[in-house]
Parts: structure tokens; C-alpha cells; sequence
């Protein structure tokens, strides 16, 4: 059904970023969400390991991830998991200079003996000695977050529609005329792009220079092993991030923590990737691995310097960037949705994104980059 009828904000993206910066946006204004699959959070949000650790993403991105620590505790999406990062003997120094690069951001890492290791990750082999343990690591309610942001978008009036893939963005008379592949048709004041791997693309539709946000896949597999891997169990990653695994109801949630360079599409996992995965964690422990049960692969998207890119376009008025989340887009979605909603009504930071410079993941950072491309 064709519509005229104006928006503020036309988010485009249902995943994690987009209902949570149009659930931030709906207290305020009058919001439109565009998802292009059959329903929000098919693609990334869908597919993620479902972690919320203060060190992922790099010491640029704790900022996002400490300030969205207590709204996500508060509300009940978190439960205490702890990660372990482990290397071997010769890993020492890189053990010593991933903790250093953390240092005067809040995030609490401690050196774990050999004996606690063993203690902590049962079958693990002895070879595997070095351990920091970062405790405020939890496990996260991704679906429950999710609906929650896309439940408190609709309470607010924010108007949702899926099966809406964008196919044009003209901009007229100070407006936006938003075309879908079915010949829907909507006007906004402001394009709000959280495609996630399709943002590059988006841009491009509005005649925005891309900044070069680039996808890549991520494969998992759950596998059923003997004896059961126990609740308690951390999550475990490996400092030269080769893999990482955690539980799931007695079954182990393993990744070989690979980036594969991919177009945007629906990501399904390669065979070779999910061997490498086992043939790494059988490196690592002897846990016996009854079965593979499932396996799916998702997208991560990344700008150049992996960082999000949060802000205003600097050159295409009314086009505001809201992409490059890599995998912690889930961790850091309240802060995130907090600073992108101040930034584009002009609020003034409050308690949540006090702390967290916008500068840092603002889109003009690429200005001269792209000037000189």
C-alpha cells in the first residue's frame, strides 16, 4: 500500500541496531522502521553467539559495551557467565600486552594459574597454561532484547513493516522519498541507515560516498560431547583468536572465529570452516565430540578501522550513519541507541553516554580518506 504520510525518521534495518535506535527515536518522534525480510532480526541478530564480555570489540568500542552493562542487567538480559582468554607457553607476551591495552578502562582482567585453568575448563590439555579471566562476562538474551526494543518502538507509536527492501532513496524539497522492490513508496525527513552488511548499499541508493563498511562471515556449530560440557563452564577464547566455545545446555557453542570476506547475503556456513573449528578445539582439549548437531553462519560487519560509525553524513544532509557493529552490535545496543537517538534530536548526553565520545565514531573520521579515493 503506497503512503505519503511523513516521518521523522525512516529507520532502515530491523535487526538489533535498527529497533533499537527507532525504539530510542519513537519516545520523540514519529519513527518508521523498514526491515526487508519477512520479520526484524533475521540475519545477524538471528545468528549470534550471544555474549555480552567487556573486552570484544577492542578498548575503542569497552565505552559502548560498560555503558549499556546496567540497563542490560537491570532488565534482566544478562546472566553471569565469565570468559577466559588462554594461550600457551609461548604466549605469554601477547597474554601480558592484550591485558595492557585494557588497562584505564574499568575492565577488571586476571592472571589465572595453570591449576585453576585445569580447574575452570575440564579436558583441557596441559599444554594450554596461560589464562586471564575476565569475570563480568555474561551470557545475553539476544531474542529477549530484541523484542523488547521492537515492543517498545510500537508501544510508541513507531510504525514497523517488513518485507520492505529498499530499493530507492531520492532526496527532495528538503525530504526523502523511500521506494521498496514492491513500488511502497514513504517520506522522511531523515534516513537513519542500520542495514548492517547492506549499509554500503544503502548508501549508495542516497547518493552517500560508502564509508567501506565491509561483512564477513562467522561460522558456529553446536556440538554434542562426552561427557556434557558443564553449566558453569566460561567462555573460553583463544588470545590469538583462533576459536572460542562456551555451553548450552550440556552441548558447547564452538567457533573458529573466522572472517571471510563476504558479500551481503543470507550467510550459510562451509564445511572446511566448521572442520578447522573442530580440528582447533580437539587442539585444545580431548573432549570426545559425539556429534555436530547444528551449524549456521552469520555476518559481522566492519568499517576500515573497526570501529562503528555512528553520525550525521558530512557531505548528504539528512543521512545519518548507524552501521559497523561488528559482533558486539549486540552488547552495545543500549548505549549505542542512546548516543545515536541524542545525536540526531540534539539532546544532551544523560547518565547512560556521559562517559562516551561520539567523536570517536563519527563518520566524517573518513572524510579525507574518501576525499582522496
Amino acid at each position: 500500500m503506497n503512503t505519503t504520510r511523513m516521518y521523522e525518521f525512516a529507520v532502515i534495518g530491523g535487526g538489533m541496531a535498527g529497533a533499537s535506535i527507532a525504539a530510542e527515536l519513537a519516545l520523540y518522534a514519529r519513527v518508521l522502521l523498514l526491515e526487508g525480510e519477512d520479520a526484524p532480526g533475521y540475519h545477524a541478530t538471528g545468528r549470534s553467539a550471544a555474549f555480552w564480555e567487556e573486552c570484544y570489540g577492542g578498548p575503542g568500542v569497552v565505552p559502548l559495551t560498560r555503558a549499556s552493562g546496567a540497563y542490560l542487567g537491570e532488565l534482566g538480559f544478562l546472566t553471569p557467565r565469565g570468559a577466559l582468554y588462554i594461550g600457551r607457553g609461548e604466549d605469554r607476551e601477547a597474554m601480558e600486552a592484550f591485558r595492557a591495552s585494557y588497562q584505564g578502562t574499568g575492565v577488571q582482567i586476571e592472571r589465572l594459574a595453570p591449576a585453576a585453568l585445569g580447574e575452570r575448563v575440564p579436558h583441557i590439555r596441559p599444554e594450554w597454561s596461560e589464562a586471564l579471566h575476565q569475570p563480568a562476562c555474561a551470557d545475553i538474551d539476544v531474542a529477549g532484547l530484541h523484542q523488547h526494543y521492537l515492543a517498545m518502538a510500537r508501544r510508541n507509536c513507531a510504525e514497523v513493516v517488513t518485507r520492505a527492501r529498499v530499493t530507492g532513496l531520492a532526496r527532495e524539497g528538503g525530504a526523502w522519498t523511500i521506494t521498496s522492490e514492491r513500488g511502497e513508496t514513504w517520506r522522511a525527513m531523515t534516513i537513519v541507515n542500520a542495514a548492517g552488511a547492506w549499509a554500503d548499499g544503502i548508501a549508495r541508493l542516497a547518493g552517500v560516498q560508502p564509508v567501506g563498511i565491509a561483512p564477513f562471515r562467522r561460522t558456529v556449530a553446536v556440538l554434542r560431547v562426552d561427557p556434557p560440557a558443564p553449566a558453569d563452564l566460561p567462555l573460553v577464547l583463544d588470545i590469538n583468536c583462533g576459536f572460542y566455545f562456551k555451553p548450552d545446555a550440556g552441548r558447547l557453542w564452538l567457533s573458529p572465529h573466522d572472517e571471510i570476506p563476504s558479500e551481503p547475503c543470507d550467510a550459510a556456513p562451509e564445511e572446511l570452516d566448521v572442520a578447522i573449528a573442530i580440528d582447533r578445539f580437539q587442539q585444545v582439549t580431548d573432549w570426545r565430540i559425539a556429534a555436530v548437531e547444528r551449524r549456521w553462519a552469520g555476518l559481522r560487519s566492519f568499517a576500515p578501522d573497526r570501529m562503528p560509525v555512528y553520525g550525521f553524513d558530512p557531505q548528504i544532509e539528512g543521512f545519518f550513519w548507524f552501521a559497523g557493529q561488528g559482533g558486539f552490535g549486540i552488547q552495545t545496543a543500549p548505549a549505542a541507541a542512546r548516543l545515536g537517538a541524542q545525536l540526531l534530536l540534539e539532546m544532551a548526553p544523560d547518565a547512560m553516554t556521559a562517559g562516551i565520545d561520539a567523536a570517536a565514531y563519527a563518520p566524517a573520521r573518513f572524510a579525507a580518506a574518501l576525499q582522496s579515493a
